[in-house]
């Protein structure tokens, strides 16, 4: 880690579905639009109980958005079936770790 630079984890929890999307990505863009923004997020996905097709969609969002803000953003703890599905639509290398 370099010094100085600064870190968060935010923490999911319950479904990533197309019904709780809306909700996810409201979130998601209040937190980037936050005057103190870290220079590295962590998305930790331990607690996600659900997924389907619409999460892999979010993760490139949100790729696209770190990218776009020159943040580093790094997710963790992938649960299986949305690496599964990543994999099918030929993704997965997009949602893999990078650093800005």
């Amino acid at each position: 880690m370099n010094a100085g630079v600064r870190s968060e984890v935010l923490a999911l929890e319950g479904a990533l579905s197309f019904e709780s999307l809306p909700d996810v990505l409201e979130k998601s863009r209040a937190y980037t639009a936050r005057t103190d923004l870290p220079d590295r997020l962590t998305i930790d996905f331990s607690a996600i109980t659900q997924v389907d097709s619409s999460a892999v969609a979010l993760l490139l969002e949100w790729r696209r958005e770190a990218a776009r803000l020159g943040k580093s953003l790094l997710f963790e703890n992938l649960p299986a079936n949305l690496l599964a599905l990543a994999d099918l639509y030929g993704v997965t290398g997009l949602i893999q770790p990078c650093r800005a």
